[in-house]
């Protein structure tokens, strides 16, 4: 199972990133995806998740209303479009299955600074 996490950068207070992960080595359709963050000195903590139909999704309350979770299933593919980023968003996110059982991917890092 492969996890290549892309997207993300250096972006101002305000600004947007879309981060995308490409998954292979397993039925992507069928799981419930989720993205993690894990910053510096904290735990990796779940952001965003959406099953496996792409019909529900959930968010951490302090990502709500700025984050949108997505999927392509007929390209294995899961999305995160981050809106009115904040210096606490900064971290290095991860996509996995919901319960994180897979290997972790290298991550892609996010920093929200001016």
């Amino acid at each position: 199972v492969h996890f290549v996490e892309s997207g993300g950068g250096l972006v101002q207070p305000g600004g947007s990133l879309r981060l995308s992960c490409a998954v292979s080595g397993f039925t992507f359709q069928w799981a419930d995806m989720t993205w993690f963050r894990q910053a510096p000195g904290k735990e990796r903590e779940s952001v965003a998740t959406i099953i496996n139909a792409g019909t529900r999704t959930k968010y951490l309350d302090s990502v709500d209303g700025r984050f949108t979770i997505s999927r392509d299933n007929a390209k294995n593919m899961l999305y995160l479009q981050m809106s009115n980023l904040k210096p606490e968003d900064t971290a290095v996110y991860y996509c996995n299955r919901e319960d994180g059982y897979f290997t972790w991917g290298q991550g892609t890092q996010v920093t929200v600074s001016s």
